[in-house]
Order: structure tokens, then C-alpha cells, then sequence
């Protein structure tokens, strides 16, 4: 059993699969500090100092309004549509960089003309075998 999961688990696809799982989480990372550390600051800057991340909502009557939203979470329950808006801008991006890639990636495949597979053994000659039947007088 150890020798089939060790097979398993150093297949081609599961290798690759962990590398783009460590690599898409990294990348997520750098977005998410891209978003929260050099767009949102700036959209802050040209808004008049608005910090999205601090937008919510109290739902309970123990919020007090004013504070930051993680004290707020602390003291009951809010709607942090700030927060989301961040989120969503990176996931806005993450999506972008990605649709980039994947038609860069599309461009290079169909810009080299891909050759005819050789034929097969087989295919050569049953076209030896069609092209002497076709050469044959019909009676």
C-alpha cells in the first residue's frame, strides 16, 4: 500500500498541482498586500482620506459607532462591506493577471503551427493496401 500511494503521490499532476497550490497562494499574498498597502491607501489619498476598511455597519446595539472594525467585531456583530470592497478589489486583480496570462499563453500555442502526427505503421499500410486496390482494373 505505501509503494501505491508513493506512486500516487509522485504522479506528474499531483506534483504540479502542490506546486500551483503553494505558487497561487504566494501570489495571493503579494496581491492582497498590493491591494491593502499601495491601491487602497491611494484610493484613500484621493478620496479625502477615506480608509474602506473600516466601513461597516453595526448590527447589534453594543457597537458603538466610531470604532475600527476590528474592535467593532469584537463588541458584536457588524457588516463590514469595507473589508469586502477590499477583498473584492483583489480578487478583481488576482482574475485580471490571470485572464492576462492565460491569453498570453493561448497566443504563443496557436502562433507555433503544430505539424501532422507521423502515421502509423498500421495507416501506411492499409494506404499501401487502398492505393493497390484502387490501381486494379475493376472486372
Amino acid at each position: 500500500m505505501l509503494k501505491e500511494f508513493k506512486s500516487f503521490a509522485m504522479r506528474g499532476n499531483v506534483v504540479d498541482l502542490a506546486i500551483g497550490v503553494v505558487i497561487g497562494a504566494a501570489f495571493g499574498k503579494i496581491v492582497e498586500s498590493v491591494v491593502s498597502d499601495l491601491i487602497m491607501p491611494v484610493i484613500g489619498a484621493v478620496t479625502g482620506g477615506l480608509d474602506f476598511s473600516n466601513y461597516y455597519l453595526p448590527l447589534s446595539g453594543a457597537v458603538k459607532t466610531g470604532l475600527a472594525y476590528q474592535d467593532a467585531k469584537k463588541a458584536g456583530a457588524v457588516l463590514g462591506y469595507g473589508n469586502f470592497i477590499t477583498v473584492l478589489i483583489g480578487f478583481i486583480i488576482i482574475a485580471w493577471v490571470l485572464f492576462m496570462i492565460m491569453k498570453a499563453l493561448n497566443r504563443m500555442n496557436l502562433s507555433k503551427p503544430k505539424a501532422p502526427p507521423e502515421p502509423t505503421r498500421q495507416e501506411i499500410l492499409l494506404t499501401e493496401i487502398r492505393d493497390l486496390l484502387a490501381s486494379k482494373p475493376q472486372a
